[in-house]
């Protein structure tokens, strides 16, 4: 405990400026902007962390064409309204084991564009099978199973920027 207060001592005891109030929510406004959930910053005078709870987001296929829509955007729509409804198809992803991220960064389905994915729809995994890679700060992340099964649905497109907790793969014990 000692430690501790030495630490705070010499941090508190340093006559620099630290963030004011105005700074503090100019700060917190760029971070919403640039979609961050999570923010932290430090000195040897001041740590500050700003982190925002976030919910999954829900897509759905609009209900209607708006009036005015190209034939080809009707065309396309129309598939979407036909879709099973998403209450149904969470219910029967329901039953599968959820291989989520486990930080926020680009995800990877291979260790290079000219190489093979990982894993595909169909692909037997064990707790220790790599299935993707999450890049974050340039940091690649080998992501694992962590569970035994099949990979029965894949959630994210190559490229694609991700949460943290979202739903990458859903494997089927």
């Amino acid at each position: 405990m000692k430690n501790e207060e030495t630490v705070a001592e010499k941090k508190t005891s340093k006559t620099d400026p630290s963030f004011s109030m105005d700074e503090l929510e100019a700060l917190a406004a760029l971070v919403n902007e640039h979609g961050f959930t999570d923010f932290e910053f430090e000195n040897e005078n001041i740590r500050v962390r700003l982190s925002k709870a976030t919910t999954p987001a829900v897509h759905q296929a609009p209900a209607a064409v708006p009036a005015g829509a190209s034939s080809q955007a009707a065309s396309e729509a129309a598939p979407a309204s036909e879709a099973t409804n998403p209450a149904t198809a969470a219910d029967a992803d329901a039953d599968l084991f959820k291989i989520t991220s486990p930080i926020v960064g680009t995800f990877y389905r291979s260790s290079g564009p000219d190489k093979e994915p990982y894993v595909s729809e169909g692909s037997p995994v064990s707790p220790e099978t790599t299935v993707c890679i999450v890049e974050a700060m340039k940091l690649m992340n080998e992501i694992q199973a962590e569970v035994s099964g099949e990979i029965v649905k894949i959630y994210v497109e190559n490229g694609q920027a991700v949460e943290y907790g979202q739903a990458l793969f859903g494997v089927r014990k």
